[in-house]
């Protein structure tokens, strides 16, 4: 396809105006609302969650990010968090999502290493809360036996689980997931929907390791625009099975958005991965939130 740039000189040489070239070029489409799956208050400005959420939203609206999901607390770092921490952290999600609205929704931060508590944590956050799904990092590999009531009590109230997941060249931290460990973990709970976040960071891989799964969707945040790399993942997966996230502030809204706007794929497929796939995901817990939209 012809770009702006090349469309004009184009017809510049066949002594076509520019006002009269830019007119006859083809209009875009109505921009995508963007849902993003992977947001961070950690690095905006501000003293509370509430202003910093302000901060992020001022920055998601000049880019066409709709919606977020806010994950962890204030400061992203906590390897294996104690109970006080994961209340503090989650007690920031909840302010910031008590204050946006329709615009944000809330990953409960759990560490399988403190399962009762965390199962406790989910109740408050998710079943009487507006929480809409779960956040596992790295405090424990979600292949471990631990995390099978967690995931049955997501899946009671219709929540999405995301899984941090990473394979480092000098090897993953001890509690640090794989996307093996998410396909292993997806085995024993086939009807659920996992998150395997960040494609594992060695994408060519982590995508081919998830393919035979298809409760597992492949997350794409957090890592440089290569060329090739959504398109790949929609080669292999499907469209539907892909899902946009920034990682924000660790990474800008524009990189990650560019690695789907820029790739040679359908424009249907951009659709699903921007918006349509997440909130597919979403909306039955939403729904029983309130959400009509």
């Amino acid at each position: 396809m012809m770009n702006r740039r090349e469309f004009l000189a184009a017809s510049t040489a066949l002594g076509i105006s520019a006002s009269a070239a830019l007119a006859a070029m083809p209009q875009a489409e109505t921009p995508i609302g963007i849902w993003d799956n992977h947001c961070h208050l950690g690095g905006i400005p501000g003293k509370t969650a509430t202003e910093r959420f302000e901060k992020l939203l001022a920055i998601a609206d000049r880019v066409g990010v709709e919606h977020l999901s806010l994950h962890l607390g204030m400061v992203t770092g906590v390897e294996d968090p104690t109970t006080e921490q994961l209340t503090t952290d989650n007690n920031t999600v909840l302010e910031a999502v008590k204050v946006a609205g329709r615009r944000a929704h809330g990953y409960v931060y759990l560490n399988p290493n403190h399962l009762d508590f965390s199962l406790q944590e989910f109740d408050r956050c998710v079943r009487d809360g507006p929480m809409v799904g779960v956040k596992l990092w790295i405090a424990r590999r979600c292949s471990a036996s631990e995390l099978d009531p967690i995931v049955k009590r997501a899946a009671e109230q219709k929540a999405v689980i995301y899984q941090h997941t990473w394979m480092k060249v000098g090897g993953n931290q001890p509690g640090e997931s794989t996307p093996m460990d998410v396909v292993e973990l997806s085995r024993r709970h086939p009807g659920v929907k996992l998150i395997c976040g960040h494609s594992g960071g060695d994408w060519e891989r982590g995508i081919r390791v998830i393919r035979s799964s298809p409760n597992v969707y492949l997350e794409i945040a957090g890592s440089d625009p290569t060329s090739g790399f959504v398109e790949m993942a929609v080669r292999e997966l499907g469209a539907e099975r892909v899902i946009y996230g920034s990682d924000v502030s660790g990474r800008s809204f524009s990189s990650q958005i560019a690695k789907v706007t820029g790739a040679a794929i359908p424009d249907a497929a951009k659709r699903l991965i921007l918006r349509e796939n997440l909130r597919g995901l979403l909306l039955p817990a939403l729904k029983a939130r309130g959400y009509d939209g």
